[in-house]
């Protein structure tokens, strides 16, 4: 799977993706969204960033924290989507390796789980410093990186979690889900956790949360094959301040 499959894997799959996400309680955003909300986000400033909005559900919810917020992705048609759902917020068709943005235009920037389908990684943390107005936020949600190593043996809940292969470097990622009669085919990359840290220290930030949250209790009521995430962590979530 080469780069350019990569970069345009969002906008093949935009009708699949919304159909996913807008069904409450199907994906693991529902369950995960409070942790990174009330542990990662600071409250709400001057200007806030949406990195890789896709169809806005992030966007959404830092309005309703009532962020002011301006969302970019790559992808024509769930920007298309993004705007319908929220027709009075701001939504940029947009590289998030080169943002249209002057320097220091916000205060606080948003990565929910987009870095990881970005393939120039380093440049579009060096984008969110540079718009980044000193001393502002950059929150990041990324699959964990030591979940993209392995594979668990089986669909048990208690399944042994193998890591076959090399940790280190970037790699592809290609996953297609079906379930309750939705499908959805995930294309990105896989970055060491290493990878993510050099991209910020190279780009001027200091980390200063890291998060891996575990499923609650009530996820795995709704959902009981999330009883695995409460050995292994599915998200690693940070805030980094720029310096």
């Amino acid at each position: 799977m080469d780069e350019t499959t990569v970069d345009s894997s969002w906008e093949r799959e935009a009708e699949n993706w919304v159909r996913w996400v807008r069904r409450p309680g199907h994906d693991s955003y529902w369950y995960f969204r409070d942790a990174f909300f009330d542990e990662i986000v600071p409250p709400p400033g001057r200007q806030t960033l949406e990195m890789g909005c896709g169809e806005g559900r992030v966007a959404r919810d830092l309005v309703a924290r009532k962020h002011r917020v301006i969302g970019i992705d790559s992808s024509p048609t769930l920007i298309r989507y993004a705007r319908e759902a929220d027709p009075s917020g701001r939504y940029e068709l947009a590289d998030a390796a080169s943002l249209p943005f002057a320097d220091a235009s916000f205060d606080l920037v948003i990565a929910y789980n987009s870095l990881m389908d970005i393939t120039d990684m380093p440049g579009a943390v060096r984008e969110a410093a540079r718009v980044l107005e000193p001393a502002g936020r950059f929150c990041i949600s990324v699959t964990h990186p030591l979940n993209d190593a392995g594979l668990f043996e089986s669909a048990e809940p208690d399944a042994a979690f193998i890591i076959r292969g090399s940790y280190f470097g970037r790699r592809p990622f290609e996953g297609h889900f079906e379930r309750d009669g939705l499908q959805m085919t995930f294309r990105g990359w896989m970055y060491a956790l290493e990878d993510y840290c050099r991209a910020l220290e190279s780009a001027g930030f200091l980390v200063e949360r890291v998060r891996e949250p575990a499923a609650s209790d009530d996820a795995v009521d709704k959902q009981p094959g999330y009883r695995r995430w409460q050995r292994l962590p599915l998200f690693l979530q940070l805030r980094a301040v720029k310096r």
